[in-house]
C-alpha cells in the first residue's frame, strides 16, 4: 500500500471529509464498473456505488491494512449490489437435495469467433442467480468458498449454479447467433 493511500485511509477514519473525497475520487471510476456488472441500471449502479462507499466509510475501522483497500472496497460494492437484487426479490434456492456434479471450472473454452463482448453480453442474458455467479467467478476471481459467503448459499450450490449458467451459456451461444 501506498504512503498517500495509507494517510488518505487512517484520516479517513478520523472522520476526515476531504480525505474520503480523495478516497472517493481514486476508486469511484473502478468501484461503478464493478457494480455496472450487476446491476443494468447506471442510475442503480451510481446508487449502489455510492451506498457502498458509505458502508465503506462508517466500516472503515473493520479494514485491515495487510488487505488491498480496493479489494476490500469492491466486496463491499458486490455485495450491495446483490442486496439490491434480492431485494427485487432475486430467486436463490437452496440445491441441497440434487446431486452434485463434478464441473471443471478452468474450461471455460468458447469458440474462437465469438469475443468477449458477446460473452458478456450472453451473461446478461442468464437468469439472474447464474449471472451473479459467474460473474463472481469468472470476472471477479472468487473461489467457491468466497462465493458461498457472498450469497449466503452453500458451496455445492455455488458449482452448481456456476454448471448450469456454463451449461446456458454456450447453449445461449452456440444456438443464438451462431447456429452451431
Amino acid at each position: 500500500m501506498s504512503k498517500e493511500l495509507y494517510l488518505l485511509i487512517s484520516k479517513s477514519k478520523k472522520g476526515n471529509q476531504k480525505a474520503q473525497i480523495k478516497l472517493y475520487d481514486l476508486f469511484c471510476e473502478a468501484m461503478f464498473f464493478i457494480a455496472c456488472r450487476y446491476l443494468k441500471n447506471e442510475e442503480e449502479a451510481k446508487d449502489a456505488m455510492q451506498d457502498a462507499f458509505l458502508k465503506a466509510f462508517f466500516n472503515l475501522e473493520s479494514y485491515k491494512k495487510d488487505n488491498s483497500f480496493g479489494a476490500w472496497l469492491k466486496k463491499i460494492v458486490i455485495n450491495t449490489c446483490i442486496d439490491i437484487l434480492k431485494k427485487k426479490k432475486l430467486e436463490t434456492i437452496s440445491l441441497d437435495n440434487y446431486p452434485l456434479e463434478i464441473l471443471d471450472d478452468t474450461n471455460w473454452n468458447f469458440d474462437a469467433n465469438i469475443d468477449k463482448k458477446e460473452i458478456l453480453y450472453a451473461i446478461d442474458c442468464l437468469k439472474i442467480k447464474y449471472q451473479i455467479v459467474i460473474k463472481l467467478y469468472l470476472i471477479e476471481g472468487y473461489d467457491h468458498e468466497e462465493i458461498s459467503e457472498i450469497l449466503k448459499i452453500p458451496v455445492k450450490t455455488s458449482r452448481t449454479q456456476l454448471r448450469r449458467g456454463k451449461l446456458a451459456l454456450r447453449n445461449l451461444l452456440k444456438n443464438e447467433e451462431y447456429g452451431t
